[in-house]
């Protein structure tokens, strides 16, 4: 900003940096703010050189983070100035106190429009560069035809042409609906022929806005941009200061590459050999350079072309140009290149027909993942899973497995799961596959997740030739001292079921296996220990008639848990008690697992889903998922179709897939088994008071008597939006007046708050469809299983479920079903990650239809930011020199709190703990003070300490003062915003009872009794 004269500015400007401390600052702050209202009331007798003055000093006061709520009106009024300088403060103060939607604005649109219709060069490119920074739609409605003309005007100058055309950009991105470019086709084909650079570089990025949402009405301009392309890989009649170390205008070639692909093909022949020749020059001309800048600007030239050449479907001659090139790329030492490299040789395998050529870096692949870089180490990792086949996955796999015992704890996880996919789909051989999954156990146990094993077991069972053979490395691994506990689980099941194959090797006996699967029990989980006991029982099924050394001492363990508080581990010890003395019948009993039915692997489906660049393929790929064939776990009502069969029938049914298991701390009946059989589930009789229960309205007596599905009337459509403003918490809202529209049951905004607290429970409810959560969190990872029950008799089809992620979490939600069946229940498991603080919301845009009625509701998904802390206890000598070092903002943020709820202090501790954040006595000597502390798990953080300090006035519990502090600055403020939000009471309103629609009477719901256990031990029955 120019300075020169404003000697009181320049002054206030250096009391500003002079000030010793914070406190100091913001006294001169509120003292000049003092100054300029009590000038500003007496407007008239300001003189235009004052009036600019103090807008400058509200500006620089506003950029220090200081709060300006006023003299709004005097920035705007600058702006009608007839003089540069005034009209320039104007201009920029307005661009950065106003947004968008703020009144004052519509003050200036004439002034404004009267700018950039003028003639004054200099008045036009600051009015176009103000409504372009504040976009709009009143801006849009108003001025978009008069910017379209100045695009296109012969009379303007190119400085004027170029930010027109940036506006138009940023009018239509924000308002695509308002901004008229029909019939633009013909005039972008003209602005395509623009000699000057700086023109076409702005007409490139508004072409690449509009090919983008429509590439049909822009055909013609496609043989411009190769000619562009031409133009710029020649070096012909570029202006040197459009040149980059060398090269030609990379801003625009990239800009105009990328424009190409938004085309499905180039059809034309000439067109299209033309544009193969500069990309072959591109591919040639590009390599590594000592110099950074250089490599930068090429690189992105080169990756750009690499992108359209995929795109395009090149011969195979220039893909294997492609490949050699980024061979070279991994091999250098510059890591950046490297991770390049890596990358986009992960994207060539999209492509069909290059993976021998890939192959052939494998070595040097290899290498780079032992690179010290993490994220290098993890693009290799990519790699070669994604290159991986039947050929070379020996080697592959044995190089993973190799390096599992050195790789950073981050990457096992990722790394087990991928040996074991790949192990699945290319094992050579099933006694492979075993031995590939058994070392996985063996060196990665922490990291293996429950799938694993579960696949091993489902394979060996289903194929009889594999069971010695398993059996026996399985009793190989229990030979040595220490195993971890999941090799535990898979050896005791795979020895319970076929031991018996293994009875006349050394070292097999009944006795020998049991008394080596008995020496694990002391260190194993109690989850462990309910396999355990199966495993005692089918030991001594398989020794009929029975040892009695051995059935006396496996009766003595039985003796033992029957007296457990696990409910669990007391069921099996009492019931494998009893069915022990059954003698010979015990055969038939416990008899072997019967073999699984064929099932898509849980492992391959987490894999399948791919990363995109764009939102738009993104979007295209969910739409497409939704479409597919589910494979998730459905509970479904076995009853006949009139609905007359008994209730006792309904039982849980397993569709093909391992991605869920039973939890055997669950105290629900209806147990389902490992093989997938089915279980009865007994029913509680029905009583007056209605369930709260989230599982109580679908295994209880029918709720509604629903008609046939085939309904001939009218539908209703009714949508509805929850989260957006905590008033409304109907989170139903009809688009249309209905006299019968579908109103939720509850309380929504009070289920969210309370899933916000806890990890399970009911989401959403109406008289249809019942929506649960139950969820685990590790780290800046989550792993949420949404339960969606249908109530009726009649199915819901027409289902989806959309999930829309804020920008911080990276969310992946399995196929939803597009039919539910009457009775059923589906549940779908959403994976997600923390990539950096924010307290934004997902948001579960889920709709279905019930004969005639089409349902849509948008619900919040409690994955808030309190899920991604970990409480942790820090003592006085850890935190005292924490908070000593991270002094004042960003990083440490304080705030007087008002309208806070009155609660006791012991309260206020439980809230705190129920948030995660673990209250700390003893480290203040107030003891009207609470202190906390967590840790807060993201992506871009990872672990990151957070310490708060509560101090409370007992006279007054309804304001306190809140210190937070952490090593990131965006992680304060956003802690802090949402521990003031869970200590503020707001206020919701209530909503309006629902109207009575005049259907025909139905069937009166006989409501469950109430359980007594809580909807999240019910749901975990089902996980």
């Amino acid at each position: 900003m120019a300075l020169s004269g404003m000697r009181g500015l320049s002054v206030f400007i250096s009391d500003i940096r002079n000030c010793p401390n914070k406190e100091q600052e913001r006294l001169r702050v509120d003292k000049e703010l003092g100054n300029i209202r009590t000038r500003f009331k007496n407007e008239k007798g300001l003189s235009p050189y004052e009036k600019k003055k103090y807008v400058w000093k509200m500006l620089y006061i506003y950029m220090l983070g200081y709060d300006v709520d006023f003299g709004h009106m005097e920035a705007v009024s600058l702006i009608s100035a007839p003089k540069y300088p005034e009209k320039q403060v104007g201009y920029i103060v307005t661009s950065c106190l106003l947004n968008e939607n703020h009144d004052f604005l519509r003050l200036a649109i004439n002034t404004v429009r009267n700018d950039i219709i003028g003639r004054n060069e200099t008045f036009q490119c600051l009015a176009l560069t103000m409504v372009g920074n504040i976009g709009g739609r009143e801006f849009a409605e108003s001025l978009a035809p008069d910017v379209q003309k100045l695009i296109i005007s012969s009379s303007c100058r190119p400085l004027v042409r170029k930010k027109a055309a940036l506006c138009l950009l940023r009018l239509y991105r924000k308002n695509p609906d308002v901004v008229n470019v029909d019939g633009w086709a013909d005039r972008m084909a003209q602005l395509l022929d623009e000699r000057d650079l700086g023109v076409l570089t702005s007409s490139m990025s508004l072409l690449v806005a509009l090919v983008s949402n429509n590439h049909e009405a822009y055909w013609s301009c496609l043989p411009k941009c190769v000619k562009i392309l031409e133009r710029l890989a020649r070096n012909q009649d570029v202006p040197q200061e459009y040149t980059y170390y060398g090269i030609p205008s990379p801003w625009l070639q990239v800009k105009t590459m990328r424009a190409l692909q938004y085309f499905p093909t180039v059809e034309d022949p000439n067109t299209r050999r033309s544009l193969f020749e500069v990309l072959q020059r591109i591919l040639m001309g590009t390599d590594v350079v000592k110099n950074v800048n250089k490599n930068n600007a090429s690189h992105a030239v080169l990756f750009e072309a690499l992108a359209l050449v995929m795109h395009l479907d090149a011969e195979k001659e220039m893909m294997s140009q492609c490949i050699a090139l980024l061979g070279k790329f991994i091999a250098v030492r510059e890591p950046n290149i490297r991770y390049l490299g890596l990358e986009n040789m992960t994207r060539m395998l999209m492509v069909t027909d290059v993976h021998d050529i890939i192959k052939r870096h494998q070595a040097q692949i290899i290498t780079s993942l032992k690179d010290p870089d993490i994220s290098i180490r993890r693009r290799a990792l990519d790699l070669l899973y994604g290159m991986c086949d039947v050929s070379n996955a020996k080697d592959i796999v044995e190089e993973l497995l190799q390096y599992l015992s050195t790789a950073d704890f981050a990457m096992r996880e990722e790394l087990s799961l991928k040996a074991a996919i790949l192990a699945e789909k290319f094992a050579p051989d099933l006694s492979w596959y075993v031995d590939v999954i058994l070392q996985l156990i063996d060196k990665a146990g922490d990291f293996v997740s429950d799938d694993i094993w579960f696949r091993v077991v489902q394979f060996v069972t289903n194929n009889e030739d594999l069971q010695p053979y398993a059996a026996a490395k399985a009793r190989e691994y229990l030979d040595k001292p220490a195993i971890h506990e999941t090799m535990v689980k898979v050896s005791a099941y795979l020895l319970g079921e076929y031991s018996h194959l293994l009875a006349r090797r050394p070292g097999c006996s009944p006795k020998e296996i049991f008394s080596i699967i008995h020496e694990k029990l002391p260190t194993v989980s109690m989850s462990t220990v309910a396999i355990l006991l199966s495993t005692y029982a089918k030991i001594l099924m398989h020794t009929q008639p029975a040892d009695p050394e051995l059935q006396n001492q496996i009766w003595a363990i039985f003796n033992k848990y029957e007296s457990c508080i696990e409910v669990e581990i007391q069921q099996r010890a009492v019931e494998y008690f009893a069915l022990s003395r059954k003698g010979a019948a015990l055969m038939d009993i416990l008899a072997e697992m019967p073999k699984f039915p064929e099932r898509q692997s849980s492992l391959i489906k987490k894999a399948e889903d791919v990363e995109v660049d764009t939102a738009e393929q993104s979007a295209i790929k969910l739409r497409a998922q939704q479409q597919q064939t589910s494979t998730a776990l459905v509970v479904a009502d076995q009853s006949s179709a009139n609905g007359t069969s008994p209730v006792n029938q309904l039982g849980l049914v397993k569709v093909p897939s391992m991605s869920s298991s039973v939890d055997h701390n669950s105290t629900d009946r209806g147990m389902a088994q490992p093989n997938g059989t089915l279980t009865k589930v007994d029913p509680q009789p029905p009583s007056p008071s209605p369930s709260p229960d989230l599982l109580g309205d679908l295994l209880g007596p029918l709720a509604i008597e629903g008609p046939p599905v085939a309904g001939e009337s009218e539908q209703n459509v009714v949508s509805g939006l929850e989260g957006v403003a905590a008033v409304d918490a109907a989170a139903i809202v009809p688009v249309t007046v209905q006299t019968n529209a579908v109103e939720p049951i509850g309380n929504i905004a009070e289920r969210f708050h309370a899933l916000c607290l806890k990890d399970s429970g009911v989401l959403y409810e109406d008289p249809y469809v019942q929506i649960g959560i139950k969820a685990e969190w590790r780290g800046h990872h989550g792993r949420l299983v949404l339960f969606l029950g249908n109530k009726n008799t009649s199915p819901l089809v027409s289902v989806q479920a959309l999930i829309l992620p804020p920008s911080h979490l990276k969310m992946e939600l399995s196929l939803v079903p597009e039919t539910i069946p009457p009775r059923a229940q589906v549940q779908c498991p959403l994976e997600v990650m923390n990539l950096r603080p924010s307290r934004d919301v997902a948001v579960l845009d889920f709709s279905y239809k019930f004969n005639t009625d089409m349902v849509n509701v948008k619900l919040r998904l409690p994955a808030v930011l309190n899920k991604f802390l970990q409480p942790i206890t820090v003592s006085a000598e850890e935190f005292f020199p924490q908070w000593r070092s991270l002094s004042g903002p960003p990083l440490k943020l304080q705030e007087v709190v008002r309208g806070v709820r009155p609660m006791p202090l012991l309260e206020m501790a439980n809230l705190f703990n129920s948030c995660h954040l673990m209250v700390c006595p003893g480290l203040d000597p107030n003891p009207n003070n609470l202190v906390a502390s967590t840790t807060f798990y993201s992506e871009s953080t990872r672990a990151m300490l957070c310490l708060t300090r509560i101090e409370t006035d007992p006279a007054d519990r309804t304001q306190l003062r809140m210190t937070v502090a952490s090593g990131d600055p965006t992680l304060t403020f956003e802690l802090k915003e949402f521990i003031k939000e869970q200590l503020v009471s707001i206020p919701i309103a209530p909503r309006p009872p629902a109207p009575v629609p005049p259907t025909p009477p139905v069937a009166q719901p006989v409501p469950p009794a109430a359980p007594s256990n809580d909807p999240g031990a019910m749901l975990a029955g089902l996980l």
